[in-house]
């Protein structure tokens, strides 16, 4: 019988021994597949263009920028600098602050500049941790806006020389200039030129890359897949945002631009980064509308 009892306790704690491994096990393997899960999502991606909640960042930059990591977005693009700073921040603070809510500054619309600053303004991007020094307009007095609209004095030659002076300071700096486009560039002027494929033929592509903004192209009736096969991998960048009914700047994916057709051919546009910018968004509030804006980011497939 004694023997029978010491059999029967063996068996007994062999299988509670197994049991409790195979539990181990299981909840091992569960861990395991929960923080893959964690891995494969990221709780943030994509950019956002501050100009879009450039009210709120000259009250209050930092808790703008709080507010706007809690969105979502993983990296930013500064439409602000004066007397050697980003935001009221010197180049080192605003990249601190940025590292220290997760975020990276990817690009900054760096449109005050002139031969005589480009070197201090280039500086003091680099610091900022910034990789992209982008021409918002055409620089140095050459932009025009009135009653028609937006345009450009002066000829599209006279504008390749500047952004290859340019693209060529940023490059021995380290950084890569891109020229973002409105509609205008699109358009052929009075000598039937049309201002964006000057610059795209002529200037060096060592130094001179473009962000397209996604709306002005489409304001413009043209499809931005024509310029991604006639010039591949010259769209380093894009600024996403919808067009509503009206014509007007809408939050992304509430609008009628096809983003995952485009999308579809971003190999082949040499897209590296991407950012949310709405200019207006009459009556929503700007917070409101990135994060609109974002959300629809996830459901066309931008990550």
């Amino acid at each position: 019988m004694k023997k029978y009892f010491n059999l029967t306790l063996s068996l007994v704690m062999m299988a509670a021994i197994a049991f409790t491994a195979c539990s181990s096990k299981t909840s091992s393997e569960e861990s395991t597949e929960t923080m893959e899960a964690v891995v494969a999502e990221p709780a943030s991606f994509g950019g956002l263009a501050l100009y879009t909640v450039r009210d709120s960042m000259a009250s209050n930059p930092k808790a703008t920028l709080q507010a706007v990591a809690d969105a979502g977005y993983a990296y930013v693009e500064a439409a602000n600098y004066e007397d050697g700073k980003f935001y009221g921040m010197t180049p080192s603070e605003f990249k601190a602050y940025l590292e220290s809510l997760g975020m990276t500054a990817k690009s900054a619309h760096m449109g005050m500049v002139t031969m005589e600053n480009a070197d201090q303004l280039i500086a003091d991007v680099k610091a900022a941790g910034i990789e992209y020094f982008v021409i918002p307009v055409p620089p140095m007095g050459m932009f025009t806006f009135g009653k028609d609209g937006m345009g450009m004095k002066g000829t599209a030659d006279e504008l390749v020389a500047i952004m290859d002076t340019l693209g060529e300071k940023c490059k021995n700096a380290g950084l890569q200039l891109l020229y973002h486009n409105h509609d205008f560039e699109f358009k052929p002027m009075a000598d039937g030129t049309i201002i964006e494929e000057i610059l795209l033929e002529k200037c060096n592509p060592e130094f001179v890359n473009f962000q397209m903004d996604l709306f002005w192209v489409t304001k413009a009736e043209v499809d931005p897949l024509t310029y991604f096969e006639k010039y591949p991998g010259r769209f380093k960048a894009w600024h996403v945002k919808d067009m509503n009914a009206e014509g007007n700047f809408a939050p992304v994916n509430t609008g009628s631009i096809d983003f995952k057709r485009i999308l579809d051919e971003k190999e082949k546009s040499g897209m590296e980064f991407y950012l949310v910018e709405q200019d207006q968004t009459f009556g929503l509030d700007p917070m409101e509308a990135i994060k609109i804006s974002h959300d629809g980011l996830g459901e066309i497939g931008f990550k």
